[in-house]
C-alpha cells in the first residue's frame, strides 16, 4: 500500500547553499534557500519542523549531503536519493525548479530511497576506506621507487621478487649510501639469492645518481610514515570488529578471507537485513549483469557496476584468493566459467557465489562448512591502539566491562 503524504520537503544541495521547496497535497509551495554552515542548518530544521513536514527528500550530491541529513536526523523522515534516478526534464534548469522537483517527485512517492549507513556502521566504512587509501598511497611510493631505479639502470626487480623484501632493502640502503656494489653483494645471506649473485651485482654495478638518492629517501619516509599510519587505524578498525566479532568470525571461515578484507566487505554491507536474499546484496554490490528486454528481445549485458567500487574490488580480490584452495566449490565453479567465458567473467561470477553464501551464514548465524574440505582455522589479530584515552573513555570502558566507577573528588594527584 502506497503512503498517502500531504506536506513534503524537497531540497537542492550544493556546496556553500541549500535550495528548498516544501509542497503540500493542496499545491501550495513555499520555497527558501539556506547557507551550509551549522547556524543556518539549524535554521533549516526550524523551518521544515515548524511547517510539518512529513517527509525531506534530497540527492546524494558529493559529500555536501551528509551534514543536512545529520542535522536532520531524528526530527523528520529523511529521503536520500540517487541524482541518476531524478533527473529532470532537459530545458529550463534552475535551483528553485530543481527543488520543487524533487518535492514533487517525495510528494508521489516516486523516489527509490538510496542506503544511508548510521552511527558505528557509518564511522566503520569510513575507517575501512581510509586505510584503502593508505594502502593505495603506499603502492604510489613504491611505484615511484621502482621508477627512481630504473631511470638510474638499477635493474633490480628484474634479479629480486620483492624489491621492498628484507635483501632488497639490504641493497637499496646500500646504494643509497654509496656502497660498494661488491661490497653490497657479498651482504646477502640468503641461499637462494647468493645463487644469484652475479646476475645482481651487474643490476646494481651503476649505482644511483644523486637526484635518484633523493628522490628514494623521501618515498622511503613516506612509505614508513605511512606504515605507522595504517597500523593506528587497525588498531581503530579492530574496536568495531569485536564489536561485530561473530559476524566476523563468519566471514573469515569462508575461503579466500582474511582480516583485511572481511573487515572491508563488512563494513560496505553494513546491515545485512536490509537485504531480502544474497541476490539483493550482489545486485547493490553492482556485480549482477544488466538486463536489456524489449518486445521478444532479452539482452543480458556486462554487470551493472552500481553501488560502491570500493565493495566490488574487495569482494573480486577476495574471490581470487579464494579459487586457489583446490577442491572447493568456487575452485570448480571457476575453472568450469572460465572454460567457456574466460578468466575475468569467472572470477566475478565467484565473487556474486561467494557474496550470495555471506549473507545466507549471516542471516542464518553459521560457519562455512565444506564436504571434503577441511576446516578453516584462523585467529583474530588485534593490536593495541598507540591512541591515548582520556578519562571520560577509560570510565567508559570500565563500565562497559561491567565495573562501577566512583571518582574521589578530594583525590589530589598519583601515588
Amino acid at each position: 500500500m502506497v503512503e498517502c503524504l500531504n506536506k513534503v520537503c524537497g531540497v537542492d544541495v550544493h556546496k556553500r547553499f541549500i535550495a528548498a521547496t516544501i509542497l503540500s497535497r493542496a499545491g501550495e509551495k513555499e520555497y527558501r534557500e539556506f547557507g551550509t554552515e551549522l547556524g543556518s542548518l539549524l535554521e533549516f530544521k526550524d523551518w521544515v519542523v515548524s511547517n510539518r513536514c512529513e517527509r525531506v527528500a534530497f540527492e546524494s550530491t558529493g559529500v555536501y549531503w551528509i551534514p543536512v541529513h545529520m542535522v536532520l536526523e531524528g526530527h523528520v523522515e529523511l529521503l536520500l536519493a540517487n541524482a541518476q534516478f531524478i533527473k529532470n526534464h532537459p530545458g529550463r534548469k534552475t535551483d528553485k525548479i530543481d527543488s520543487g522537483w524533487i518535492a514533487e517527485l517525495c510528494l508521489n512517492n516516486q523516489i527509490v530511497a538510496s542506503r544511508v549507513f548510521q552511527g558505528t556502521d557509518r564511522e566503520f566504512r569510513w575507517l575501512t576506506r581510509h586505510r584503502e587509501n593508505l594502502v593505495n598511497n603506499v603502492t604510489q611510493c613504491k611505484n615511484r621507487i621502482h621508477k627512481a631505479l630504473q631511470t638510474s639502470q638499477v635493474k633490480l626487480s628484474s634479479v629480486l621478487s620483492d624489491v621492498f623484501g628484507m635483501t632488497g632493502m639490504m641493497i637499496v640502503e646500500g646504494l643509497l649510501r654509496r656502497d660498494d656494489p661488491e661490497v653490497i653483494v657479498k651482504r646477502i645471506k640468503t641461499r637462494a639469492l647468493k645463487e644469484k649473485a652475479p646476475l645482481i651485482l651487474e643490476a646494481i654495478r651503476t649505482g644511483l645518481d644523486p637526484v635518484s638518492c633523493m628522490l628514494i629517501r623521501d618515498n622511503l619516509a613516506i612509505i614508513n610514515a605511512l606504515t605507522e599510519r595504517i597500523e593506528d587505524v587497525d588498531a581503530e578498525i579492530n574496536r568495531y570488529i569485536l564489536a561485530r566479532e561473530e559476524d566476523f568470525r563468519i566471514a573469515l571461515s569462508m575461503p579466500g578471507m582474511g582480516q583485511v578484507n572481511a573487515s572491508a566487505i563488512l563494513s560496505e554491507i553494513g546491515d545485512y537485513h536490509d537485504f531480502r536474499n544474497g541476490d539483493s546484496l550482489a545486485h547493490w554490490f553492482g556485480i549482477t549483469p544488466s538486463l536489456y528486454q524489449s518486445a521478444d528481445k532479452r539482452i543480458n549485458g556486462s554487470i551493472t557496476k552500481r553501488g560502491s567500487p570500493h565493495a566490488r574490488k574487495t569482494m573480486v580480490e577476495a574471490a581470487w584468493a579464494a579459487i586457489k584452495a583446490k577442491g572447493t566449490i568456487f575452485n570448480r565453479a571457476y575453472l568450469r566459467i572460465k572454460a567457456r567465458r574466460g578468466a575475468k567473467v569467472a572470477i566475478v561470477a565467484i565473487a556474486r557465489k561467494m557474496l550470495c553464501i555471506l549473507h545466507h551464514l549471516l542471516v542464518n548465524r553459521e560457519m562455512y562448512m565444506e564436504k571434503g574440505i577441511k576446516e578453516k582455522h584462523f585467529k583474530i589479530k588485534t593490536t593495541a591502539s598507540s591512541k591515548v584515552m582520556t578519562v571520560e573513555e577509560m570510565i567508559k570502558c570500565l563500565h562497559e566491562a561491567g565495573y562501577i566507577v566512583r571518582r574521589d573528588k578530594g583525590f589530589k594527584g598519583c601515588t
